[in-house]
């Protein structure tokens, strides 16, 4: 199981010399990879007094691939991955043509992780219709693969249309691995169809194998249990090491048998291999809002992860 993290977008700061020093001692600690995670718009709270999503214009996001440009350029191994990119509030052949530079700057080191996304805000703001989204997406991701396959692609869909051009340069591989992140069961169901890895959005425990399960059965019936491009379908799930993406959402609700009062490195071990004994291919801490500011904090506790993995049997 290949082990990584997720870029703490929320505590980290714009310090860009701190921000290096994280992200080289991710590459020196022996993670795998690093996971970016997406938003462009903050809402104002002033014309929305009832405002409840888990983000807002306070919070800030790092844009992912002007970060993975940069990352890219201090590092030699690490895998960079969007957690997740919000597919359908962009252009499609911008999306494609951005994630192929990033793909042959690092010399075929990016894995595209896309999603829905929750906000209509940030949909609005960027043009696109928040309603058609899980269906724009299937067509999206059909699109890209044509894009980064083909020198030139004449595409005909019903949201998307490409005549006769094409990208270039194309992707190291001409293949990007694209991995949906999904939990309600529509978009389990297309991920199980259209995607090459998976990112459960919950904590492990019963109920979790429960969906696991059921992912595995949506890929029976796909007849999917092998991708085109690795030996088995992916899944990465994240381990917390606080309340998760956002102080205002609940914290992830576990199975009382991974239910303690101080979450640390024993805890982080048991739910690795839990993960790993259901299936897991790669998995991540998230250690946003867990009390930790700034770069260094964040090292120290990534630090105590790598230790913690080394001890899991993983």
């Amino acid at each position: 199981m290949r082990v990584g993290l997720l870029f703490p977008t929320l505590d980290i700061g714009s310090d860009f010399g701190g921000i290096r020093d994280y992200i080289e001692t991710v590459e020196a600690l022996g993670y795998s990879h690093l996971l970016v995670p997406d938003h462009v718009m903050g809402a104002g709270l002033g014309t929305r007094p009832d405002w409840t999503g888990p983000y807002n214009y306070t919070n800030p996001f790092h844009e992912p691939f002007t970060l993975f440009g940069f990352i890219a350029g201090i590092t030699k191994h690490l895998e960079m991955a969007s957690g997740v990119l919000i597919l359908p509030q962009r252009q499609t052949a911008l999306v494609a043509k951005q994630a192929a530079q990033i793909d042959v700057m690092s010399n075929g080191r990016l894995r595209l992780g896309v999603g829905l996304g929750w906000n209509a805000v940030e949909y609005d703001s960027l043009g696109k219709n928040f309603h058609d989204r899980g269906k724009r997406l299937e067509e999206q991701v059909t699109l890209l693969r044509e894009l980064w396959a083909n020198e030139l692609v004449t595409f005909n869909g019903v949201y998307e249309q490409v005549i006769d051009a094409g990208i270039n340069p194309l992707p190291v591989k001409k293949h990007i691995p694209l991995w949906i992140g999904a939990e309600a069961r529509p978009a389990v169901q297309r991920a199980a169809r259209l995607a090459d890895g998976w990112f459960p959005m919950f904590a492990p425990g019963d109920r979790a194998a429960v969906k696991i399960d059921r992912m595995k059965e949506y890929l029976r019936e796909a007849n999917r249990g092998i991708t085109d491009h690795g030996p088995q379908f992916g899944m990465e799930p994240f381990v917390h090491a606080g309340r998760g993406f956002s102080s205002n959402a609940p914290a992830p609700e576990k199975d009382p048998q991974f239910r303690s009062n101080n979450p640390g490195p024993q805890e982080w071990a048991k739910e690795a291999e839990w993960w790993k004994a259901h299936g897991a291919t790669h998995i991540s801490l998230n250690a946003m809002n867990a009390d930790l500011r700034g770069p260094k904090a964040h090292i120290d506790v990534i630090t105590k992860f790598a230790n913690a993995m080394s001890l899991a049997r993983v």
